[in-house]
Formats: structure tokens, sequence, C-alpha cells
């Protein structure tokens, strides 16, 4: 199981560069898509190392923290944040929700 543990946290490692060089050009919506696959493959490797099988195909990510066990564990900042990123993996791919999206994102928000 460790080369699926290793495989999603490549992913995620990918994919907060790609956050992070999204930042540097201010494409903000996708800082925010970016960000929301980064914790949902970290959290797919944490599932694949506490319960030794491929995660569930879900993009969920209160429900994927959940499912690894560590939902009551997060802190008030932890649950806030994942909320936030929540609606960016599926809205932020829709032209209507994009504008809504664009507007509640900043480079401060972003950097957050």
């Amino acid at each position: 199981m460790s080369d699926k543990i290793e495989y999603w946290l490549d992913l995620a490692e990918y994919d907060l560069e790609t956050a992070s060089a999204m930042l540097k050009t201010r494409r903000y919506l996708y800082v925010g898509f970016m960000c929301h696959q980064v914790i949902e493959k970290a959290l797919k490797a944490l599932y694949v190392f506490k319960k030794k099988e491929v995660p569930p195909y879900i993009h969920l990510l209160i429900s994927l923290t959940k499912k690894c066990g560590i939902y009551s564990s997060l802190s008030k900042e932890q649950i806030n944040l994942i909320n936030a990123l929540e609606p960016m993996n599926i809205e932020a791919r829709y032209p209507s929700y994009k504008e809504k999206l664009l507007q509640q994102l900043s480079l401060e928000r972003c950097k957050i």
C-alpha cells in the first residue's frame, strides 16, 4: 500500500506547486480549485494509510475527513478552510458559478 500512498502524495505535491504558480499569475479561481485537489489527494493518501484499501471515488472533503476518522480532531479553522474549499471542486468548472466564486477570492484569501 505504500506505493498507493506515495502516488496520492505525489499528486498532492504537484497540485500544490500548480496552486502556487496560479497564485503568482493571479488566477485565483484555479488556486482554489488546486487547493481543493491538494486536500482531497492528501486525505485519500491518509485513507489508504489508515484503511489499507482504495479510497472512495468522492470529492467531498468533509466526507473524506469523516471516512478517515479525523473529522472530530479537526480545529474550527481547519473545518472552515475545508468548507471554503468545498465548492471549488465542482462549481469552479461551470461558467455560471465562476463569477460568484471569483468575487470571493483575492490574493489575501488565496495565500491562507
